[in-house]
């Protein structure tokens, strides 16, 4: 019997192997699809994903050959502009440009290199679960595990057999994207992009997105009232859709990729039902913002060490269930934002000028930018409401100071395991020598605490000193005598 089998080999099902077989878990990822995808659904990862990879190891190969990595000096709240390198100082958001094509890539790689088994065209039927386990069957194959895990998208099949309702809204308008190669010249250089900005531009009859990523190639997006073609956009049906919205034509080059979608705002019932349990676009659908894939990468890491827990017999009665209690609600939040960022997308005329105008003046302000920056981010986040700000929270990433040399919170966290990091003179009892924590003994500027208990997922469990024994009880069993 399998521990752990995942449905869905893109970035969540992927994310979620690393994660768990960072953990020793025996993890099987099926995939319906025949091999790996080479459309550029997603242009890059933005958000506190970014400091996860870091605490992985994998930030400089991931960021490697990137147009992008760092902090971001702007990005579109809505169609209302969020101009960071304003605040004077660090930005709060964290992005980093990679197509996903090549982040599945890496992600598999990183997931062969830890001994994860990936499947390819094996799809799903049937799934039936009960207190022993999960038994699984398909085209070809029959599988009983311990615990899946659906990773399967929006149209889950995982979500469907459990029985998990996934309630929301679909908007009435299509989205169009393309990605167009024109190595001769810009598109913003023609006369017929004359007046238009790069970004989204409004007009009576929907929206238009001209942008770039990389030389060469252009990203077109048209949006307007409709419904999804049945069948593949082709490039004459692009080119009608542009004309509808601006009234002329555009050049827009050789096709390398064309789609369309509609925008969906869902968050399931549940995460988990029994055996099963769901991440990623399986149990969230956001209509715009981008957070998509920070979401859903973030569900993996604090699933994964959870399951892990419970299947060596170190959790504690109730964690498997605190997977929905702290990341279903960061769905209802995230997908709160991006409602109101489609919103100020979708209205057009004065009305939708001038709130767009007066948005922009507030969030020119500090707090609202920070404010706006760290929802983006994620950093907002904080699980339960424990005295010590930090708690809840993800761990500063503290330089340190060892017997062993400097170091960092993130360099810590490689092994993806808890960390016991005292920066006082504590006391550290029993804890001191429970082989399940790392426990480091460390010197920094201006310690946040005395004491950082650091789940393996980069949030703060504990921090200072009283009541640490009975936090640590919260999360797993005790350690036998």
């Amino acid at each position: 019997m399998e521990e752990v089998v995942i449905i869905g080999a893109g970035p969540t099902g992927l994310m979620l192997a690393c994660e768990l077989r960072l953990a020793g878990v025996r993890t099987t990822v099926l995939e319906k699809r025949a091999e790996p995808g080479d459309l550029p659904k997603a242009n890059g990862l933005g958000g506190q994903i970014i400091q996860l990879l870091d605490h992985r190891g994998l930030l400089e190969r991931f960021s490697a050959g990137s147009p992008f990595a760092g902090r971001a000096p702007g990005f579109p709240f809505g169609s209302v502009p969020l101009k960071f390198a304003e605040l004077g100082d660090e930005s709060p958001l964290q992005l980093l440009m990679i197509q996903q094509p090549r982040l599945e890539r890496l992600l598999r790689e990183r997931a062969a290199e830890l001994g994860a088994e990936i499947s390819w065209d094996h799809r799903l039927r049937t799934l039936a679960h009960d207190d022993e386990g999960v038994t699984l069957e398909g085209d070809g194959f029959r599988l009983q595990a311990s615990y899946v895990v659906g990773c399967d998208g929006g149209h889950s099949l995982v979500r469907e057999q459990a029985g998990i309702g996934f309630p929301g809204t679909t908007d009435d308008e299509v989205l169009r994207l393309g990605h167009f190669a024109a190595p001769d010249a810009s598109i913003f250089d023609t006369p017929q992009v004359n007046g238009l900005q790069q970004g989204w531009n409004q007009t009576p009859n929907g929206r238009l997105l001209l942008t770039s990523l990389q030389p060469g190639v252009h990203i077109v997006g048209v949006r307007e009232k409709g419904v999804a073609p049945a069948t593949a956009v082709t490039l004459a049906e692009f080119e009608a859709a542009v004309r509808r919205v601006i009234g002329v034509d555009l050049p827009l080059g050789e096709p390398i990729w064309l789609s369309s979608t509609v925008s969906q705002a869902r968050v399931a019932d549940h995460y988990r039902e029994g055996r099963v349990f769901l991440a990623g676009d399986a149990a969230h659908l956001f209509p715009a913002g981008g957070s998509a894939l920070n979401v859903g990468l973030m569900d993996t890491a604090n699933l994964a060490w959870k399951l892990a827990a419970h299947l060596h017999g170190h959790a504690a009665p109730g964690l498997l269930d605190t997977y929905e209690s702290e990341r279903r609600p960061v769905a209802v939040h995230t997908l709160r934002h991006t409602r109101a960022q489609a919103a100020l997308e979708r209205l057009t005329g004065e009305d939708g000028t001038a709130l767009r105008d007066l948005l922009a003046e507030l969030f020119a302000f500090d707090q609202p930018l920070r404010r706006l920056g760290d929802m983006l981010q994620g950093s907002d986040i904080r699980y339960g409401t424990a005295p010590h700000p930090l708690t809840g929270r993800f761990a500063p990433d503290l330089t340190l100071t060892t017997t062993e040399g400097p170091t960092r919170v993130a360099e810590l966290m490689r092994p993806a395991g808890w960390v016991l990091l005292n920066l006082g003179p504590s006391e550290l009892g029993d804890l001191a020598s429970d082989e399940r924590l790392q426990v480091v003994a460390a010197h920094c500027a201006d310690p946040p605490a005395d004491v950082l208990l650091i789940r393996p997922d980069g949030y703060v469990a504990w921090a200072g000193t009283e009541g640490l024994p009975e936090a640590m009880t919260t999360w797993l069993t005790p350690q036998p005598a």
